[in-house]
């Protein structure tokens, strides 16, 4: 939910208004068609029931049910539960999304410079051939929303139609290989073929219509891409650019180290000495 709201924004920001209302009213119905084509045509099993997660996202102090919800709503204040928001928005959030936007940029970068249009345009330019293409290539690679806007925007202008986009938005996000085979293990290749097909025929669907709406209104797409967010003064703009910067430091280098920095053998024994003054026993016997 988080990724999604801040895709809502990029989506704004990068393409225009028309793609930035047509993305959640995709995603809305297709979710909508899913879940009622699975309740009438999937096998409920009941031997699965649903835990909903009641524990509290200010600081975790009730786990949400060994207290009442009527006592739980009085442990907080409103400049606590303001505070935890602000911080969730600015750390946990940004967190999860700083990566991919990056990601999203340098791989749209490299669309628009190494790509030519006419390859996009003479395939990609729109119809339901260029559609099943674009879930051919969306359906088995993940790619997060946020890091599917600047791509989407990046392929319309190399001419690619926003109805195909539309599809890639859709469905690169919502499917790869490794969450279907986890859909299959968890839900059964009946719901998952359900869910999968759902995706695939909403997103043609909406991609259709969208095409039919920018030719409607004879909005040009290439035209319009990216040009809401120069509605925002340039010193806001340049702000904003900064604050962003700032905020994306910590959990790109924390990318970094994680996956290219290999920690030392102290650090490796640190690490081993601080996972055993936390175990469980220990806490325990220091009790």
């Amino acid at each position: 939910m988080r990724r999604a709201a801040g895709g809502r924004a990029i989506t704004y920001a990068l393409m225009d208004p028309i793609m930035t209302v047509m993305r959640p009213v995709a995603a809305f119905f297709t979710a909508f068609a899913a879940g009622i084509a699975e309740n009438l045509l999937g096998k409920p099993d009941t031997a699965r029931p649903i835990v909903p997660d009641l524990s509290c996202p200010v600081d975790g102090c009730c786990d949400g049910q060994n207290c009442l919800p009527e006592l739980h709503r009085n442990h907080h204040s409103f400049g606590e539960k303001t505070r935890a928001g602000f911080r969730f928005a600015f750390t946990d959030v940004w967190g999860d999304l700083a990566v991919w936007f990056l990601f999203g940029l340098l791989l749209s970068g490299m669309i628009t410079v190494l790509i030519p249009e006419s390859i996009f345009s003479r395939y990609m330019g729109g119809g339901i051939g260029a559609m099943l293409i674009m879930l051919a290539v969306g359906i088995p690679i993940y790619i997060c929303a946020t890091a599917s806007t600047p791509i989407a925007a990046a392929l319309i202008l190399q001419g690619v139609s926003p109805g195909v986009a539309l599809v890639f938005l859709m469905t690169g996000p919502a499917t790869n290989v490794t969450s279907l085979t986890v859909l299959t293990r968890v839900l059964g290749r009946r719901a998952t073929a359900i869910y999968l097909t759902g995706i695939a025929v909403c997103a043609v669907g909406f991609g259709l219509l969208v095409d039919w709406i920018y030719r409607s209104l004879g909005i040009s797409a290439q035209a319009v891409v990216g040009q809401a967010g120069e509605a925002m003064p340039h010193a806001v703009e340049l702000t904003g650019a900064i604050v962003i910067l700032a905020l994306s430091v910590k959990p790109v280098w924390r990318t970094i180290y994680s996956h290219f920095v290999k920690p030392g053998p102290a650090v490796e024994s640190l690490a081993t000495n601080r996972e055993r003054l936390n175990a469980p026993e220990h806490c325990a016997g220091s009790t």
